[in-house]
């Protein structure tokens, strides 16, 4: 059974007789971004209040986001949202879902979140299946903190604590958080994606819509992961971290889905 879209967002002609094609959702609060330009949260929000907007998921639906520049989701999702201890936000969108099974559920968290304080609830959030959507923002930095160096750093890349570049002999690869889920049972359905131009953010969108879908037949955890850009962190312009996005963040972390349900 498919989700069904409301008639309401097919907008009527204005008063000058101009249809209306693009606006502002109702899920998103009238309250201008703060975020730094070029930043790839404020896309995301929008794409992800968009979906449920269009599917009629306002009144049903329960976001949960921890410290971070995730934090700020708060000020922005028209919709009940529950603030989580750091790193902690997947255990209690847990707690919400099993207590309210007819929500839809979606915690929203940052790399340094979401991969390194709370890769232990990220792991056994998925390892058990539980019916909610994690939106996973890696932007490959500590963006809130002062673009210390995160969990998803790339080798090499400069960071104010790793200020002659990221040494794996020292601390490590990069955790592609992405591919250790998708060997998790629980994990139905996961897939990478990015903003950075407008199909990019068309199959963001498609992400999200079948996320929802799934949560719906309760199929298990959905994980949607966002490449994005950190123009500050990374002392670059907007345009600059797109570049940098398209050259060096894409090769390491490969868009795509790396889980889809399997075909009856």
């Amino acid at each position: 059974m498919s989700i069904e879209r409301p008639s309401t967002l097919d907008f009527p002609p204005d008063a000058e007789g101009m249809e209306m094609v693009y606006c502002r959702p109702d899920t998103l609060t009238d309250t201008p971004f703060h975020y730094c330009p070029g930043c790839g949260h404020s896309v995301v929000h929008r794409v992800l209040m968009e979906v449920v907007e269009e599917l009629g998921l306002q009144e049903k639906t329960i976001g949960v986001a921890p410290v971070g520049c995730s934090v700020f989701a708060y000020h922005y999702m028209n919709i009940d949202m529950q603030e989580a201890a750091h790193g902690r936000a997947s255990a209690v969108a847990t707690g919400i879902k099993r207590v309210l099974p007819d929500r839809y559920v979606f915690s929203y968290q940052g790399d340094g979140d979401l991969a390194a304080i709370g890769t232990a609830e990220t792991i056994h959030t998925v390892n058990r299946g539980e019916n909610i959507l994690m939106v996973f923002i890696n932007n490959g930095i500590y963006g809130m903190t002062g673009g210390q160096m995160a969990p998803t750093s790339l080798p090499g890349q400069v960071t104010t604590t790793s200020p002659y570049g990221r040494d794996v002999k020292m601390v490590g690869h990069p955790i592609r958080i992405a591919d250790l889920l998708i060997q998790l049972p629980g994990a139905y359905y996961v897939t990478r994606q990015a903003v950075h131009n407008p199909n990019a953010v068309r199959k963001l969108k498609k992400a999200f819509e079948k996320s929802f879908q799934y949560q719906k037949e309760g199929k298990g955890t959905c994980f949607v992961e966002v490449v994005s850009n950190c123009p500050s962190g990374w002392r670059m312009t907007p345009v600059e971290s797109i570049k940098y996005l398209e050259d060096t963040m894409f090769p390491a972390y490969p868009l795509g889905d790396l889980k889809v349900p399997e075909k009856v």
